[in-house]
């Protein structure tokens, strides 16, 4: 989602902001420690071993299928970094972008770290010095706009060679551990392909690629609220479904109560009237107009990228932070769905609900699941179950199939509206 994502799979790149120092976790100290601890056994038919999670997940996915979504995801990147004009990757500096040369960078070593240094400093990288420079989790934020990067020139060569060796790697047998890095690589990709497509978007550029379908529903529906029955949900995911990320973990029944949700998500017309309400601006809190709205000569404009568009009354509202998606519920006499209110509408029938083509907020902070442990990437959950993250679900325009999954969790910090994310309610 989005995903250093940021999205979002290293805190540090993009999808969810820049990592803090203090909760920063060393690469090399966690990566040994873990496949020191957990690494398989040989064999033995008198002894019982216990997988580590990772290796319990029975991919369901084929090589061939694997080699499709490796170069279909390396392309978009490298075609994303091709398009860029002379300058445009000159960025200012921003909490929430990266210098996209180090962005490219950081996406490539990940996969090389992972897949074919398995996890391990020791192992030497194509590049020199690439621990140093494309770790997310030791290099600050803002000093990845001041460290002396290698040319784009070698970035997208080390990248070709990175990938050129995965592929080799598909042609054989791969054993599970391979298996399970290589898609954590390709879906970690997929997130910071969705990054730069709302960097893109903060920065003003031209959309740096085709969204996977159109970015909002032809039209929406009428407003109804859906009467879901007091029920025992099952949440995350089980062990031999195919990959699942930490946070999923484990398979596990809640109770929910009634409740009443929202068959479609707010629209600009409707955050608009909130946004004018009386009760807003005389507010000490006023909320200000969405991101990328303006106001000119009585009507209202969005910009898409690097268009402005009339405002769509219809179209569902987006980048507007959970915070003020809060407030509109407040102001309405509604409130957000939890996590689990929005994962059981989104296992109905498709003809029953709308989807936003957005990923949707939720009054649930980002907590894990009962029986959670980390997987090897361990600064993709762990660090962030402090409850300063509000889980969103669904997707977008920009997130590819093989991620759209029901029990997927993003995670955002309640300040951020940079992503493609709007907000549906619940009756109180």
């Amino acid at each position: 989602m989005v995903l250093c994502s940021h999205n979002p799979l290293v805190r540090g790149s993009s999808p969810r902001g820049p990592t803090s120092s203090a909760k920063a976790t060393q690469y090399s100290v966690v990566a040994f420690l873990y496949f020191k601890k957990h690494r398989p056994q040989p064999y033995n038919q008198s002894v019982s071993v216990k997988l580590p999670d990772h290796l319990q997940y029975q991919s369901q996915t084929s090589t061939t299928l694997l080699k499709d979504w490796l170069v279909e995801s390396n392309e978009l990147t490298r075609n994303i970094l091709l398009n860029l004009k002379v300058g445009q990757e000159l960025v200012p500096k921003l909490d929430i972008v990266n210098p996209p040369h180090w962005e490219f960078g950081h996406l490539t070593w990940f996969h090389e770290f992972w897949v074919h240094r398995k996890g391990q400093v020791s192992n030497l990288s194509l590049l020199n010095q690439s621990d140093f420079l494309f770790n997310s989790s030791d290099i600050a934020h803002s000093d990845r706009w001041t460290i002396e990067m290698p040319s784009i020139e070698r970035l997208l060569q080390y990248n070709l060679e990175v990938f050129q060796k995965t592929l080799e790697l598909l042609e054989g047998t791969v054993d599970a551990e391979t298996e399970y890095f290589i898609q954590l690589s390709i879906f970690h990709q997929d997130m910071h392909n969705e990054a730069f497509a709302y960097m893109w978007q903060t920065l003003g550029y031209k959309a740096p690629f085709k969204c996977f379908e159109s970015a909002a529903p032809e039209k929406s529906l009428a407003l109804e609220y859906i009467q879901i029955p007091k029920q025992s949900f099952k949440a995350g995911s089980d062990r031999n479904s195919g990959f699942i990320f930490d946070n999923e973990k484990w398979l596990h029944s809640v109770e929910l109560n009634d409740f009443a949700i929202a068959n479609r998500v707010v629209t600009n017309g409707e955050y608009l009237e909130f946004f004018e309400s009386n009760k807003n601006h005389s507010s000490n809190s006023r909320v200000q107009a969405p991101h990328y709205w303006k106001k000119e000569g009585g009507d209202w404009y969005q910009r898409y990228f690097d268009e402005w568009q009339a405002l769509s009354l219809d179209e569902p509202v987006r980048h507007v932070s959970y915070m003020d998606a809060k407030r509109y519920c407040d102001w309405r006499e509604l409130r957000l769905p939890t996590e689990h209110e929005l994962s059981v509408l989104m296992s109905q029938d498709v003809n029953q609900w709308q989807a936003s083509k957005l990923w949707e907020w939720t009054s649930s902070p980002f907590m894990p699941f009962p029986g959670f442990s980390p997987d090897p990437y361990i600064d993709y959950s762990q660090p962030w179950f402090d409850g300063n993250y509000q889980v969103l679900k669904g997707w977008s325009a920009y997130t590819p199939k093989r991620l759209r999954r029901n029990a997927f969790r993003n995670f955002y910090a309640p300040h951020r509206y940079d992503h493609f994310c709007g907000f549906r309610t619940c009756l109180l």
